[in-house]
């Protein structure tokens, strides 16, 4: 009986650039994804600044998915959040003496 593995190699075009590389059979839809992200941005960039080459799209593309990843991380902090309502709790609970 023959066992599948865990892992195998896919293709991913990037910009003009072919990289085989070896994934998690689980993780293939999020390369697939990524690749397609990237390549939406490096042709974004391509149509707006022509004749800059591979290497600047590619650098444009990826500052632009770092700075939009970076946006969320922050937007999704929330021990602001949370160390405010350990506050507000303490309030409560010394109000009604359960401390």
């Amino acid at each position: 009986m023959k066992t599948v593995s865990e892992t195998f190699t896919i293709t991913l075009r990037l910009g003009s650039l072919i990289f085989p590389i070896t994934v998690k059979r689980s993780e293939e839809i999020i390369y697939r994804d990524a690749e397609k992200l990237i390549n939406q941005r490096f042709n974004y960039y391509a149509g707006q600044y022509p004749n800059q080459g591979n290497e600047t799209y590619l650098t444009m593309a990826a500052l632009d998915i770092a700075v939009s990843l970076k946006r969320n991380e922050h937007r999704n902090d929330t021990a602001p959040y949370v160390e405010c309502m350990e506050t507000m709790l303490a309030e409560i609970e010394d109000t009604l003496g359960v401390r």
